[in-house]
């Protein structure tokens, strides 16, 4: 029986994650942990000692039942640059799956959830434009809360990762494709995990708003000059098509 958790979901978040791990909840040979968003490999505190106590990571999993694939999904770990490192130390084998949106959407739902949360309350131009001078007060980490644009640099998170854990041991997907055809992306998730196929009985998309609708054009405008440099890199690193992320 594995000793190990074999999987992370591991972002991007606001990326389709919460989804993923529904569809990735209800396979019988699957078992996600006991919550959602577990952060062990963001959490510093767990690793001052030269031996992290994966005692505490495995508390969240039952290693006595029967054998499964066991993974989580904590949207940060893509995001936060030493994860992949103490990832790869805990499990070499691990396999990484992250799922990806449109960075400039990606950017204001972020900004919406940190709003709800009372967590930011200047408006989403103002956090875009101020972003850079605002994260100055995490450095030397990143910011958590107001890194709007930050973690929507794709490319530099993959190449991150990648240079821990080989691209074989990697799936990425768009968040379009896992709203509009489930199964053909949750195929490939099978297939990644060597896991027969399954198909859910309810798609676990909540209803979707269109936030690029909502947006001020100057802020559109603003991210898309951003962007598209990065976007092109993206499209480029992975043979996708995402002129409409352009």
């Amino acid at each position: 029986m594995s000793t190990k958790v074999d999987f992370v979901v591991a972002g991007a978040q606001k990326g389709g994650t919460t989804a993923l791990t529904d569809y990735l909840s209800g396979h019988p040979d699957i078992q996600m942990s006991e919550i959602k968003e577990v952060h062990f490999f963001d959490q510093d505190e767990h690793f001052v000692n030269e031996k992290p106590d994966y005692g505490i990571y495995h508390s969240y999993f039952d290693f006595t039942g029967p054998e499964k694939r066991r993974g989580e999904a904590t949207p940060v770990y893509m995001y936060w640059q030493d994860c992949p490192r103490r990832m790869w130390e805990y499990n070499p084998g691990m396999r990484i799956i992250m799922t990806l949106r449109n960075p400039i959407e990606r950017a204001y739902s972020h900004w919406k959830m940190e709003c709800d949360r009372d967590d930011d309350d200047v408006s989403f131009g103002a956090a875009i434009r101020s972003e850079a001078e605002r994260c100055r007060a995490a450095l030397p980490l990143q910011h958590r809360v107001y890194s709007y644009i930050d973690r929507g640099f794709y490319t530099e998170q993959l190449r991150r990762i990648w240079r821990f854990f080989p691209p074989k041991q990697t799936l990425v997907v768009k968040q379009e494709e896992l709203l509009k055809r489930p199964n053909d992306v949750l195929g490939r998730v099978w297939e990644f995990l060597e896991l027969p196929a399954f198909e859910p009985d309810e798609p676990s998309f909540p209803e979707v708003i269109d936030y690029l609708s909502l947006m001020d054009a100057s802020d559109i405008k603003y991210l898309r000059g951003i962007f598209e440099y990065e976007v092109r890199q993206l499209e480029r690193m992975l043979g996708w098509d995402c002129s409409n992320w352009r």
